[in-house]
């Protein structure tokens, strides 16, 4: 139940058009960005207290096509057809995916579930998968945006820790392993910084924010196992991210002709 729970869902959907004199913004990726674990939901896992949901009006920011998808890869982004949101009038774009890719979830429900022997194979198994596979398949999505929002600016999110060690063991893990899992979760935003660097987007990092506020702790901003979003932020770990992408983006200024003023 919960790697079904942790599994981020699939389709789309759009805003209304942007006024010429606000920043248009367009909104990719998985259940990270959907807002999913928050209901009720529309269509893909998509909720009113997603992030770019939050960011409409902020820095004169026009949401204009909410596409995120639970459950999206890096593949069936393109596949599922978030790309087409995006145009030569895209100001910016916020972006999480990356997760999906390497079975994060597996790792998470063998570490919560299943032995000390099976939580190492299946960290190591990811780990493998996030240093080995998701660069290529980042770099690849990345170029993709930039082609398809040529005169954008791309923020793309990481992904928080979801457990907090300080506050002991969590269901049939130990300290020692929810430490492991917040080590491969570090691996996995490091990777995604690192290829936002190279497309020459600006990565934003959510994992101080979450200090503290794992599923395991006693004010928990992560979901737990018994949630049917199971892993995923609560209310006001979306907050979380709307202030970590706002403090980011900082003053965007709307087109004038056809180009940033």
């Amino acid at each position: 139940m919960i790697a079904a729970a942790l599994v981020l869902v699939g389709s789309a959907g759009g805003a209304a058009s942007a006024s010429p004199s606000r920043v248009v913004l367009d909104a990719l990726g998985d259940s990270y960005a959907s807002g999913y674990g928050v209901p009720p939901y529309e269509a893909c896992g998509r909720s009113q207290s997603a992030y770019p949901v939050q960011l409409d009006g902020r820095h004169r920011l026009r949401l204009d096509d909410f596409v995120a998808c639970a459950g999206a890869t890096t593949t069936s982004l393109v596949s599922g057809g978030q790309l087409a949101a995006l145009d030569a009038d895209t100001d910016v774009v916020t972006l999480t995916v990356g997760g999906n890719d390497v079975g994060w979830s597996t790792a998470v429900s063998a570490c919560l579930g299943g032995t000390d022997a099976q939580c190492a194979g299946a960290v190591a198994l990811v780990d493998g998968r996030i240093t080995n596979e998701l660069p290529a398949l980042l770099d690849t999505v990345y170029a993709q945006v930039t082609a398809a929002a040529p005169n954008a600016r791309v923020v793309v999110t990481g992904y928080p820790r979801l457990f907090s060690p300080e506050h002991g063991p969590y269901l049939a893990a130990t300290t020692a392993e929810l430490a492991t899992l917040n080590a491969a979760a570090d691996t996995l935003d490091a990777v995604i910084a690192a290829a936002a660097g190279r497309a020459g987007f600006r990565f934003v990092d959510v994992r101080a924010r979450f200090d503290g506020h794992g599923a395991n702790a006693p004010e928990a901003w992560i979901l737990g196992a018994s949630d049917p979003g199971a892993f995923h932020p609560t209310v006001e770990g979306y907050r979380a991210y709307t202030a970590a992408v706002n403090s980011a983006l900082g003053p965007v200024k709307p087109r004038c002709g056809g180009h940033r003023s």
